[in-house]
């Protein structure tokens, strides 16, 4: 498949005339007609083929005519919560679908600046999850691996973006539906402070809360969007004159180590130390309570706001509330029984808690916070639809309820292919200086590319530590060659680990076994697929067992240890380092 697009270059190459708008619709086309055959549900309506070629020849005439178009012949989508004039807008929800008679004013403006819209992108309906799997026009998967989740409610935006559709993407943002599918995607998600882009023309979730996002490749192409959208809109209330907050980030506050939560995903919390290490490099790493920011958190579904979102659809529950999502239904509903006097202690709350978020901005100057602690398979989400996305929503929640403005950026990916990423969470209107923080990050990271688009025919891998018998030229290495594993390479595991030779095995066998007294060991790594592994783990005899073994980089690899009666009768031969020490010593 094709690579990501660069909005700033297609405008920086359709305004010099080195190509034409026209070109670049039809390569979108393409792209987009190649795609469908992996994943069409990214779309719910899309620009028909005839008048997106005639409105890039507009461009192209514009363009001709002298005019300087920031965004000329850049492809872009927009989340189907988002009105486009004389196209449906549906909330992923055909009962509530109605044909927009004015587009929203971002979308006006990104015309005017001259980008060329494709159509309009799949979400969880009424913008209601972070999941992507809420939408009866089917779900959007991970494109990076097809069997996990591209999150939400952004779900198509993002997709369309990772896959190299669209050079940037319209989403929306409530309780995270910007950032969670950024970091899945491996993307930029800029999500701005409320107010600062209009959202007139958009079907609201929480209409006090609702901010417009952007998906992008870098951050470059966010200022580039930003540079368009930002500013006062009379026509939308909740719209505030365009401001700039300055950051030194030279304290950066994170969750204490007690409070953060992984949902047992291992390679989320190595990931996070790894990306807290990088932005240690000249600043101030401080841990802090994010109690009050939990707390803030819940009051979004546990708590009145639940009632904003009801206001939103109220009519369409009354008339026909099977016409709704059933999870969407059930998250909802409970809204109608919510008093004011709910509503108004809740309100009183929240000013309570955002006094706290605001002393604590002036501790430190941002928050750097992983953007979720773990991602989900498809099918793990439709079996728990709401436990599952509330993990999601755990580092996101309360952005936008403490009026803060954030910035998603890629952190690594993790072995299944999936994105982990952080977000960089700075006050309101710091909206630009945390695009410089993140470009900051980004530069010192040195992250891997993302990984490829899976095209339908991915396995997931595991990689599996090996410490004895299994070792090359060892007399049970054949049980991994037999099943195709690859080596990955020669590791110490972390320094918490003691090896025995078990007594009486055949052949001799080692047994791993987590110490705080231990010493580094040496290992194989080696990567099976899925249907490998199992089968490899079926033929492991007890008292040896398959467990997680952490490496001396703090990563984490599936591996041999042992139960506790290994150790009968066995040898401690922790000084040694590891297992061909001890063969080569007996021979």
């Amino acid at each position: 498949m094709t690579a990501r697009l660069s909005a700033s270059a297609i405008a920086a190459d359709v305004g010099a005339s080195r190509t034409s708008a026209v070109a670049v619709a039809q390569a979108a086309l393409d792209r987009m007609a190649a795609y469908d055959a992996i994943q069409p549900q990214v779309w719910i309506s899309r620009v028909a083929p005839d008048a997106l070629i005639a409105a890039a020849r507009a461009i192209d005439a514009r363009v001709a005519a002298g005019e300087v178009l920031p965004l000329a012949g850049v492809p872009f989508a927009v989340k189907d919560n988002i009105d486009v004039a004389g196209m449906e807008t549906t909330a992923a929800c055909p009962a509530f679908a109605y044909v927009a008679e004015r587009s929203a004013t971002v979308v006006e403006r990104l015309l005017a600046a001259g980008a060329l819209l494709l159509g309009k992108t799949n979400l969880d309906q009424f913008a209601t999850g972070l999941v992507g799997t809420r939408s009866p026009y089917g779900i959007p998967r991970n494109a990076s691996n097809l069997t996990y989740v591209s999150g939400g409610s952004s779900s198509g935006s993002a997709v369309a973006v990772a896959a190299g559709l669209a050079a940037f993407a319209l989403g929306t943002d409530t309780a995270g539906s910007g950032r969670v599918p950024a970091a899945f995607n491996h993307l930029i998600g800029f999500k701005p402070s409320k107010g600062r882009w209009s959202t007139r023309g958009l079907v609201p979730a929480c209409r006090t809360l609702d901010c417009i996002t952007v998906f992008t490749d870098d951050t470059a192409d966010a200022r580039l969007v930003d540079g368009v959208l930002a500013g006062f809109d009379a026509d939308d209330p909740y719209s505030k004159p365009l401001a700039e907050r300055a950051l030194a980030p030279r304290r950066i506050g994170v969750p204490r180590r007690a409070q953060r939560m992984w949902f047992g995903d291992a390679q989320s919390e190595y990931l996070y130390d790894r990306a807290l290490a990088t932005l240690a490099a000249g600043t101030e790493i401080v841990e802090i309570d994010i109690a009050p920011l939990l707390e803030a958190a819940q009051l979004l579904y546990g708590g009145p706001w639940v009632a904003e979102r009801t206001a939103a659809i109220g009519d369409l529950l009354t008339r026909a509330p099977e016409a709704i999502d059933p999870t969407v239904r059930a998250v909802v509903a409970p809204g109608a029984d919510i008093d004011a006097v709910t509503l108004w202690r809740g309100m009183y709350r929240l000013a309570e808690l955002k006094r706290h978020a605001d002393l604590l901005l002036q501790d430190v100057d941002l928050l750097a916070f992983p953007t979720t602690g773990t991602t989900y398979r498809v099918a793990e989400l439709l079996a728990a639809p709401v436990a599952l996305n509330s993990h999601l929503g755990f580092y996101t929640n309360f952005v936008n309820l403490l009026d803060m403005a954030a910035v998603a950026v890629p952190a690594g990916v993790r072995d299944n292919a999936t994105g982990f990423g952080i977000t960089l969470i700075g006050p309101a209107d710091s909206d630009r200086a945390l695009l410089d923080v993140a470009d900051s990050y980004l530069a010192a990271a040195d992250l891997p590319p993302p990984p490829p688009l899976d095209t339908g025919d991915r396995m997931d891998k595991v990689k599996l530590a090996v410490v004895g018998a299994h070792l090359k030229d060892m007399p049970l290495h054949w049980q991994l060659t037999s099943r195709e594993a690859v080596f990955v390479g020669a590791f110490q595991t972390a320094p918490t680990y003691r090896l025995y030779a078990m007594a009486d095995s055949v052949p001799p066998k080692p047994a791993l076994v987590y110490d705080d007294s231990g010493a580094g060991i040496a290992v194989e790594v080696y990567e099976l697929d899925v249907a490998a592994f199992g089968s490899f783990v079926v033929e492991v005899p007890a008292p040896l067992a398959i467990g997680t073994v952490t490496l001396a980089d703090g990563s984490s690899v599936k591996g041999f240890v042992a139960e506790p009666r290994a150790l009968t009768g066995a040898e401690d031969i922790t000084d040694l380092g590891g297992w061909r020490a001890y063969i080569a010593q007996r021979a």
